[in-house]
């Protein structure tokens, strides 16, 4: 299977990059991660439950970074294994490119799946990984500069406008 997506993030590439390095983001924004452990020189071992289709397993994994360019690219190969659901493996290219708005997050993912999750056809396999992908970057921005933010709506009573949510970006901005 192969995929390729493209996502614009209102942050540098530098800020970016270092959100992809780092195990505790990684860990809030893989859906269904439990347990995210190591660092980018050694790879990263994780946990992660998921459901796909009839299928719902506990694979474990880890993820060796290669090909690092700080702040431009990077390559991800992984393996994940979900006893006897199967097992997963593929590696994803990374391409950080500054845009007028922050940064350009390109990538293209190869992937296999073998086990029962390869029982269950493409088209399935197809769909799940690539919902998990925009919910993975979905998450990542979300992290990164908060969710879209909604018009603010101040209480003509009081004044009092509601609490603003900030992403981890607006965080360590205004901390």
């Amino acid at each position: 299977m192969e995929m390729n997506d493209s996502r614009e993030i209102s942050a540098p590439p530098q800020v970016v990059w270092d959100a992809l390095l780092n195990p505790e983001i990684l860990k809030q924004c893989i859906p269904g991660c439990q347990e995210m452990t190591g660092s980018p020189e050694d790879g990263f071992d994780a946990v992660v439950v998921q459901k796909v289709g009839p299928v719902k397993a506990t694979f474990k994994g880890h993820v060796k970074l290669e090909e690092m360019q700080e702040p431009s690219c990077l390559t991800m190969n992984g393996e994940g294994k979900g006893g006897a659901a199967g097992f997963a493996k593929g590696a994803a290219k990374v391409t950080l490119t500054p845009s007028d708005d922050g940064t350009i997050l390109q990538y293209e993912v190869e992937a296999k799946v073998g086990g029962k999750l390869a029982q269950l056809g493409s088209r399935i396999i197809d769909g799940f990984s690539k919902k998990m992908a925009d919910q993975f970057f979905t998450n990542f921005q979300n992290t990164l500069h908060g969710p879209e933010e909604e018009e603010d709506i101040t209480d003509a009573d009081d004044g009092d406008a509601p609490e603003e949510k900030k992403g981890w970006l607006k965080r360590l901005v205004k901390s």
